[in-house]
């Protein structure tokens, strides 16, 4: 039997979509969610975070029949899921492995996009192809959508890649996404203002709140201006770009709870809202409101695991909703 031809994972036919940077050694590929240039300038957990791949892709064109890999073992690590020509084809629970496989892909050149993990380190040594594969680099030209966010954005409770509620809403409207969701620590950095602002974009969505809560990171004096802050670093090479800014979803017991500096998630949603119509006032028309229980609301608790963090049903139920109700907007406001 012949021997399947492995692929470097430095293969410059290999595209990792939803990277900011990657790690390269001479034995593997590691995807990050933030500029490794600048890692040093990015808070110690928020660094923890960013080397999660939450939506990063691993995509090219083949006639491969089989698709395996390699990997470096890291315990704890969740599933990766296979997508042919844009449908899930199945996933594979890796655990503490060092390898997955996927059989009896369908025949022909197709478009092969493997989604990582959403939470975990990943390390890729390479990928393994039927014997005298054709594997071709493919690009994609669909709308990149950057998302800004909290543990929700990432989404470890979700209970597949795809079903992230960025994930979900990515395919439904379509769009090429960069989750940069980070579990605990969305907390307006301004480092990730200027990173984001210095990333490719047709899209633009940054859904805050719950950490700063939680936090408590920023008080009814700081909280809507360092939204203004943000919006307006990004806007200095993004002017045009479709931008929504996401208010919190509903969570139990801190509707009117005052948090340690007295701000309730009620308060902080008329905060987002008001530093929408502020940026508004001053000319920015392509920013959005959407405020955050329209999408998860106080009706759905049953859609919480914890009181915060959706279930498994919730995190999809965002996506589609997102799609639905934002979608449109985004692609109608495109220049």
């Amino acid at each position: 039997m012949e021997e399947a031809t492995f692929i470097s994972a430095s293969d410059p036919r290999l595209s990792w979509q939803g990277a900011v940077s990657l790690e390269r050694t001479d034995e593997w590929v590691r995807p990050w969610r933030i500029e490794l240039d600048h890692k040093g300038l990015f808070h110690n957990a928020l660094i923890e975070r960013g080397g999660h791949p939450a939506g990063v892709r691993i995509a090219f064109a083949s006639d491969t029949r089989r698709l395996a890999g390699r990997i470096v073992p890291c315990p704890g690590t969740a599933f990766t899921e296979l997508l042919v020509d844009g449908e899930v084809f199945g996933a594979y629970k890796i655990g503490d492995g060092d390898c997955f496989a996927f059989e009896d892909l369908p025949a022909g050149m197709k478009r092969l996009e493997l989604w990582l993990p959403q939470l975990g380190e990943f390390r890729l040594c390479g990928l393994e192809v039927s014997p005298g594969a054709t594997v071709e680099r493919i690009e994609d030209d669909r709308p990149k959508w950057l998302v800004y966010g909290s543990s929700i954005t990432q989404a470890r409770g979700a209970q597949y890649p795809t079903r992230t509620w960025a994930g979900t809403a990515a395919m439904a409207m379509n769009c090429n996404h960069w989750n940069l969701g980070y579990a605990g620590e969305c907390h307006l950095d301004p480092m990730v203002w200027r990173m984001m602002r210095d990333m490719a974009a047709d899209y633009l969505t940054i859904k805050v709140g719950i950490n700063i809560y939680s936090g408590p990171s920023r008080s009814v004096r700081t909280f809507a201006p360092a939204i203004i802050g943000m919006v307006l670093t990004i806007r200095e090479k993004h002017p045009d770009v479709p931008f929504a800014v996401c208010s919190p979803i509903y969570s139990e017991g801190k509707e009117d709870k005052p948090n340690a500096v007295g701000l309730t998630l009620r308060q902080m949603r008329e905060e987002v809202q008001a530093a929408v119509e502020a940026l508004r006032t001053h000319g920015d028309k392509h920013l959005h409101y959407v405020d955050g229980p329209q999408l998860l609301g106080p009706d759905e608790g049953h859609l919480l695991a914890d009181g915060t963090h959706p279930t498994v049903e919730g995190y999809v139920t965002i996506g589609k909703r997102f799609a639905e109700k934002v979608g449109p907007i985004l692609a109608g406001d495109k220049v």
